[in-house]
């Protein structure tokens, strides 16, 4: 069996150190990978161009292949740019659900998107990340050093639970991909190693039980719309931690406890579409129709 990891380890050190997280995990992933900062740095910006291209898919409009989905994001755009005294949630909080939205969509019609870290939460990070930046100038290269941030946030939870619906529920993919995005914004504001630590903590801590349940088995209801839902928890968690609060249960037994509640969550609950809203009698009526258009 594989030795687990611990994010409670590499923020000890990251904190001896006396260095951003950030740094610390453009420190470990290069040498783990053997390559140039300047080239991980490189990689994780091809990769905010791809999210880029999969927001702009989004917001065409796009139907899912199943058609469940489609046109959410586009919604939003319009509504943000005829409501902007409107929003109840604010001009960020608001992006970020856009972009959310958007990036599922272009997952749920075979869209190219970057799994992060599935591709049923693809849209959760981006979400975080673009808006952030739009609100304060980020540039690519700290968007960048976040996504490391990101990575590396997710290599512990898939050490010590797992990044899967059908193995941990949803609190494994939307859930992760919420504690990731939380990551990263406490180090895009400048936040200490251990805030990232416990903004992680309490997105998890918020996100814990949330099962898998897709209609008719397609990652599209209600997959997509919870993207931005983790989102808005990987904010409310960064804020939290941003402003010194902590989590009472530390960040690696948090993730522990999450692994034991997807062991003891029926398979019904995880990704099966036996249970949930799966079986609600319009999660059954949508799978009969889809289904009947297949076998004809």
């Amino acid at each position: 069996m594989e030795e687990k990891l611990s994010l409670q380890e590499w923020i000890d050190l990251a904190e001896t150190k006396k260095i951003s997280f950030g740094d610390f995990c453009i420190d470990f992933q290069a040498k783990e990978l053997e390559i140039d900062k300047k080239v991980l740095l490189e990689r994780m910006e091809d990769m905010l161009h791809v999210m880029e291209q999969s927001v702009a898919i989004g917001l065409t409009g796009i139907a899912s292949m199943g058609g469940l989905v489609g046109g959410n994001g586009k919604k939003v755009e319009v509504y943000r740019s005829e409501s902007t005294d409107k929003s109840v949630v604010g001009s960020v909080m608001s992006k970020a659900i856009m972009i959310a939205l958007a990036v599922g969509e272009a997952n749920a019609s075979m869209g190219r998107i970057v799994a992060a870290p599935t591709a049923g939460a693809s849209g959760t990070l981006p979400a975080v990340l673009f808006s952030l930046a739009e609100a304060r100038g980020f540039s690519m290269g700290e968007l960048g050093k976040a996504l490391i941030v990101a990575g590396a946030i997710g290599m512990v939870i898939s050490s010590r639970a797992s990044l899967s619906g059908a193995a941990g529920g949803c609190q494994a993919e939307c859930g992760s991909a919420a504690a990731m995005a939380a990551g990263a914004a406490v180090e895009l504001y400048g936040g200490s190693p251990e805030q990232v630590g416990q903004a992680v903590a309490i997105t998890l801590k918020n996100m814990l039980g949330l099962v898998c349940d897709p209609v008719a088995g397609l990652v599209e209801v209600p997959c997509v719309k919870r993207n931005a839902g983790a989102a808005a928890q990987a904010m409310v968690a960064a804020e939290m931690a941003l402003a010194g609060i902590c989590s009472v249960i530390p960040v690696d037994e948090v993730i522990d406890a999450m692994a034991a509640v997807g062991n003891a969550m029926s398979c019904t609950l995880k990704e099966t579409a036996q249970g949930g809203l799966a079986v609600s009698p319009t999660g059954i009526l949508l799978a009969n129709k889809l289904f009947a258009k297949v076998e004809s």
